[in-house]
């Protein structure tokens, strides 16, 4: 495989990890469609165990199975599908080496009663990444959570572990729990602040949210204000965050959130593009449409990331 300019330039970001990790941030920005631009486009599949199967997957029902999202994933080009354990090894024998998968090492689920502690439980390990011949791990944590410290220190010993064995690692940075709002927990300061917490344990990938202009920290409101930092467009906020994870050193994927019209999912892909970011991570955005149309959204957002709409 021979690497493009730019994802070489992306991997000379990447000082201190090892071959290995270097070699499968490579396998996924090689991957699909997009493959050798620096941009990427994720289908992430983990939310049967945040929301539950028949929010997820009842409007489509073929999403129940497994094989359904590798296929997608896979007809549409995409750069990676990211899943959990049980869903990965349901297909891990069929699909074998056609695309780079992500294994998500944590869950949480709506049954819980958490709230100001919100936390995920570990629900696998670096060895079942390796032997379902994943590229990378992915954690969330939720900045702002009362349990946000012992995330902090799992991800902090599986990331060693995982960049040991030559895996890289992704993260969610989901602001969440403490005694932030459901407007903060959106708010570009606190998930700029988020994302640049995911920099700073060791992230490769860092996903997050797309902000809305409110200002949710009191403390860095003040520093927006009179620095007058520009966050009034999408565009704006996206090259805020990526500016916050080591002024655009760092590969950040956007959420695509829940499922919404077409034409919103593609002002935020252009919004993205515009602003630096490095592409989407979209989910329900996708399964939750007929397979037809979600090729093509997905055929869309391809096309956005390559400079051609």
């Amino acid at each position: 495989m021979s690497l493009t300019h730019r994802v070489r330039e992306i991997l000379d970001h990447y000082e201190g990890e090892t071959p290995g990790t270097k070699a499968n941030l490579a396998r996924m920005l090689m991957a699909g469609k997009l493959g050798g631009t620096g941009k990427m486009v994720i289908l992430p599949v983990d939310q049967g165990f945040e929301h539950g199967p028949a929010r997820c997957f009842a409007v489509n029902p073929d999403a129940y199975d497994p094989h359904y999202h590798y296929k997608l994933a896979i007809d549409a080009g995409l750069n990676a599908y990211a899943a959990p354990l049980g869903s990965l090894a349901a297909g891990a024998d069929t699909f074998a080496g056609a695309i780079p998968t992500i294994l998500k090492m944590n869950s949480a689920n709506s049954l819980s009663r958490q709230k100001e502690n919100a936390d995920q439980a570990v629900t696998a390990s670096v060895d079942d990444a390796l032997r379902l011949g994943c590229a990378a791990i992915g954690f969330t944590i939720y900045p702002g959570s009362d349990n946000m410290y012992n995330q902090y220190e799992e991800i902090r010993d599986l990331s060693r572990e995982a960049k040991a064995k030559g895996l890289a690692v992704v993260v969610w940075s989901y602001p969440r729990g403490g005694d932030l709002s459901k407007d903060a927990e959106m708010a570009v300061d606190v998930i700029a602040y988020g994302a640049h917490m995911a920099t700073l344990l060791g992230a490769n990938i860092i996903k997050v949210k797309l902000p809305t202009a409110f200002l949710g920290f009191k403390e860095s409101k003040k520093v927006y204000e009179a620095e007058s930092i520009p966050v009034a467009t999408m565009a704006e906020r996206v090259s805020h965050i990526m500016q916050c994870c080591y002024d655009g050193k760092r590969i950040v994927v956007f959420s695509g959130g829940a499922a919404k019209g077409e034409d919103s999912v593609i002002d935020d892909a252009k919004a993205i593009y515009t602003g630096g970011g490095n592409g989407s991570i979209i989910g329900r955005n996708c399964f939750q449409r007929p397979r037809e149309d979600a090729l093509k959204l997905l055929e869309q957002l391809i096309a956005i990331y390559k400079g051609k709409a």
